[in-house]
């Protein structure tokens, strides 16, 4: 063998060695890099379901946790609160909820699986100020019925969060997915508990 078939498998080795060395060091820079993109384990939380007990919650009360880092609301309404949805339907923008701000099972006039409880995204839909509940009427204006008012531009929502005529905020609050644990637990997240939790009947 001569000296420059040596140097030829020499330069060959040499090439496979760098071109090996070069690709461990591309996957160590790359894991990091990938890994820094992926969601971390914080917005993973905020992102996931949330089972809520409604177990203490008494008519007319209010509970807000939170949910995609947005306040969600669960009110157990009254008997006269569910007869107020009845009355002023021809002065809500959009009584039947033909804009797709909640789910399929929450298009009536409840908006809502179980006409009691309602759940809402506590979010004004003009430009995401945050709603007061105010379920006592006459407590915004005389002829105010109950519902959600808010204070950033006067948009107004009855209680069901369907919007009123004549304010800022074009579509009605949003209802956010959600299902039936049992009669006292909800989860908000998802349109079914997930496997190991048994819904009650509707």
């Amino acid at each position: 063998m001569d000296q420059g078939d040596v140097d030829q498998k020499r330069r060959r080795f040499l090439v496979r060695a760098t071109s090996a060395a070069s690709a461990v060091g591309v996957v160590a820079v790359a894991v990091p890099f990938v890994s820094s993109m992926l969601p971390s384990a914080d917005v993973r939380a905020e992102a996931a379901p949330v089972v809520v007990d409604i177990s203490k919650l008494d008519p007319g009360q209010q509970l807000t946790v939170q949910w995609r880092g947005k306040p969600v609301w669960v009110i157990r309404r009254t008997p006269e609160a569910l007869k107020s949805l009845e009355k002023d339907e021809n002065e809500l923008r959009d009584p039947r909820s033909l804009v797709e701000q909640q789910p399929a099972y929450a298009r009536n006039r409840f908006r809502s699986i179980k006409p009691e409880y309602l759940v809402l995204v506590g979010v004004c839909t003009h430009l995401g100020c945050a709603p007061t509940y105010r379920p006592e009427p006459g407590t915004v204006s005389s002829d105010w019925p109950g519902g959600f008012y808010c204070s950033c531009h006067g948009s107004k929502f009855d209680l069901a969060g369907r919007v009123f005529k004549g304010v800022p905020a074009p579509i009605n609050l949003e209802v956010p997915q959600y299902a039936f644990i049992n009669d006292h637990e909800i989860i908000i997240g998802v349109d079914e508990p997930p496997e190991g939790l048994s819904p009650s009947a509707a």
